[in-house]
């Protein structure tokens, strides 16, 4: 390991926000873009160079940065456009389960440093700040949402949904999503690069990957205005509370207004309860 930044963890200092170690970084999250956003299989190529070169600058940055990469490949060999089909939501359910167990089993068992990690608070209440920021995602959500799905056009790369379990289908698919993004981008990209970067640093890191995910599954048009600063600020919001439950539940009020919107957009005469 680099001997800097063993002292700097060592020590509780802040770790740097620009190091050799961020070229290889920034190469491994940039693949996203061409694995997920352009779904091209050239992505691969900035992936694997990205860890040849961080085998030459610290070999505990290596390991970590392999476990980021081993989690994009998995999701990247399967489309995650939105497909409500039983047999897709099967397959893209368990390439997505895949893409946390592996990275969290190779650090646990294999690495044995157990750097990838579900935080929990163990009972503490969650502040009256906390509970406020709740209530403020619901309205910014009914604010922004139906304005951004139903105005660009965005809504129609989810299927239109008409039977109540097409209705489930899609409720149990948006939320599904919505836990596995915390799961992942914050619990092992987000985590793994921090062990390594400054708070900010990292946050962009992992808001490359978020971001491009997010636009493969549907999130396009003027999306990434709305998912660049959710990626940065869900992860800020992980680092400040330090629970995962917390930021799953900010998530899942967010995705809940994604799925009444995208109902809603299909069907106007359905949840008129949107301003747009």
């Amino acid at each position: 390991m680099n001997s800097k930044l063993s002292d700097a963890r060592a020590e509780g200092k802040e770790l740097p926000a620009v190091s050799w170690n961020l070229l290889p970084a920034v190469l491994v999250s940039g693949s996203a873009v061409l694995l997920f956003a352009f779904e091209n299989s050239w992505g691969y190529a900035p992936l694997l160079t990205g860890l040849a070169a961080s085998w030459l600058f610290d070999r505990a940055f290596a390991r970590d940065l392999s476990l980021i990469a081993i989690g994009i490949a998995i999701v990247s060999s399967h489309s995650m456009r939105a497909d409500l089909s039983w047999g897709n939501m099967l397959v893209m359910g368990t390439v997505l389960v895949a893409a946390v167990i592996v990275p969290y089993a190779l650090s646990r068992w294999a690495l044995r440093d157990h750097a990838v990690r579900f935080p929990s608070r163990h009972g503490q209440r969650w502040s009256t700040l906390e509970w406020c920021w709740l209530g403020a995602v619901l309205v910014l959500g009914w604010l922004l949402l139906p304005r951004y799905f139903i105005t660009s056009g965005t809504y129609q790369n989810w299927p239109p949904v008409t039977e109540w379990h097409e209705i489930g289908r899609l409720f149990i698919g948006v939320n599904t999503v919505g836990i596995w993004d915390e799961l992942f981008f914050m619990c092992v990209v987000f985590t793994l690069f921090r062990r390594h970067f400054s708070f900010w640093t990292a946050n962009i890191l992992q808001a490359i990957v978020f971001v491009s995910f997010l636009w493969e599954l549907g999130y396009r048009s003027w999306g990434p205005a709305l998912t660049i600063p959710f990626a940065l600020v869900q992860a800020w919001i992980f680092s400040k509370t330090k629970s995962l439950a917390y930021v799953i539940t900010v998530h899942l009020l967010f995705d809940l207004v994604v799925f009444l919107t995208i109902v809603h957009a299909h069907h106007r005469d359905w949840i008129p309860i949107f301003w747009y």
